[in-house]
């Protein structure tokens, strides 16, 4: 029955048919505040875009290209930043004598 299949996928709905921006959208609060959070979390970010945060160098190299300035220097200030996160996490140690 063609007729009848074509009935039941009208009620399915379409795949990633909610917009996160839609004013429209039906979505519970609740629902649009976890989408929120998820996406903040980074749960929203594809491989390779976790990656390209964790080496902005990645990407260039990946195809064989040389990096950007813009990248390698992204590159330098995140490992400055995390030196001084590490940094400052050894001297804040509860229970540790100076």
């Amino acid at each position: 029955m063609p007729g009848h299949n074509e009935t039941e996928r009208f009620e399915e709905g379409k795949e990633n048919s909610h917009l996160a921006t839609d004013s429209k959208d039906q979505r519970s609060i609740a629902n649009r505040l976890g989408a929120e959070e998820r996406k903040e979390e980074g749960h929203d970010d594809t491989l390779e875009t976790r990656q390209t945060k964790e080496d902005p160098t990645l990407p260039a190299r990946a195809h064989g290209n040389k990096p950007s300035r813009g990248a390698e220097i992204d590159a330098e200030i995140q490992a400055e930043e995390e030196e001084m996160l590490s940094k400052k996490k050894g001297n804040n140690m509860p229970g540790k004598k100076n």
